[in-house]
């Protein structure tokens, strides 16, 4: 895997600021959408409308805890096997964190870039659209992803704490967690999921068949490896094999970012009215569109 040292830098940089930050103070709204104060900054957002992206830039957008490390690890991988160079992170990959200089330093860096974000389509600096960067969406089943949430805010040190899932559930369902709502995130980026360049890969048929899902992301990318290549990629890249890297890749915070990466795990915390309450809110953003049907919400979602 590539050289984290920076991007451990900067995670322990920002859980250093947690350590001082209550739960109360822990977000800024940026444009209608709360942020973490730890992670990002005002002038980091007015920089980043100047950064300038390239054609042959990876772009990797998902909401928090649907699966963001497990396709960075991929796509590392996938760079490693067809140009025998590590990928380096000299930035901490989320687009939007960091201070507002590093859009700069990342001129200097050689192609292909890695660039992940939280941000809903239209937040992302115009030139990805411009120069038709290639975007891959990530989606996770929102029961899964809200549980998920909740463990790394409460079992990761330092970073503020609900008092219980009953009070993360009422935020999350408000929308009152980093980077916002799932489902505004949601509504935002089913408007484009057919795009030319746009491609969406759902978190759950990855831990089905995860050879064929970075398959297809080497072909939407434009790789060219061979299924033995793709065969090895797939076995370095389950979650079990990137939970036993998580400290060397992810410093400290590794293990919590890779805690358990199970589908159906909402059913250990969810109530009767918790259940009813997100399934109607799904219904009622997301019924009958293009992403509501991808999401197997069916599948994934009723006990």
């Amino acid at each position: 895997m590539a050289n984290k040292s920076k991007f451990i830098d900067y995670i322990d940089e920002a859980l250093e600021k947690s350590k001082e930050t209550a739960l109360s103070r822990l977000f800024f709204t940026h444009q209608g959408i709360p942020y973490p104060i730890t992670m990002c900054t005002s002038e980091t957002f007015q920089a980043l409308d100047t950064f300038e992206a390239r054609s042959d830039d990876i772009v990797l957008a998902s909401y928090p805890k649907c699966g963001s490390n497990w396709i960075l690890h991929i796509i590392s991988e996938l760079i490693f096997a067809e140009s025998n160079k590590k990928y380096e992170y000299p930035e901490f990959p989320i687009l939007e964190c960091g201070d507002p200089e590093k859009y700069q330093r990342m001129k200097q860096f050689p192609s292909p870039r890695i660039l992940a974000t939280h941000l809903h389509y239209d937040k992302l600096p115009g030139s990805i659209f411009k120069n038709k960067a290639k975007i891959l969406v990530i989606f996770r089943n929102p029961k899964d992803t809200a549980v998920s949430f909740f463990h790394f805010h409460n079992n990761v040190p330092d970073i503020p704490s609900y008092g219980s899932w009953d009070e993360f559930f009422r935020q999350f369902m408000k929308g009152q967690v980093s980077w916002g709502s799932y489902f505004d995130f949601a509504i935002n980026w089913n408007k484009h999921l057919d795009d030319e360049n746009v491609k969406f890969i759902l978190y759950e048929d990855l831990k089905k068949n995860l050879t064929a899902g970075i398959k297809q992301t080497a072909e939407f990318f434009g790789f060219s490896l061979t299924g033995e290549q793709i065969q090895t990629i797939s076995a370095q890249s389950t979650f079990q094999a990137m939970r036993a890297k998580s400290q060397e890749t992810h410093g400290a915070v590794g293990p919590f970012l890779f805690r358990k990466g199970e589908v159906g795990d909402w059913k250990n915390l969810f109530s009767e009215t918790q259940n009813q309450e997100m399934d109607e809110k799904f219904k009622q953003c997301l019924a009958g569109t293009s992403l509501g049907a991808k999401l197997k919400y069916e599948s994934y979602c009723h006990p």
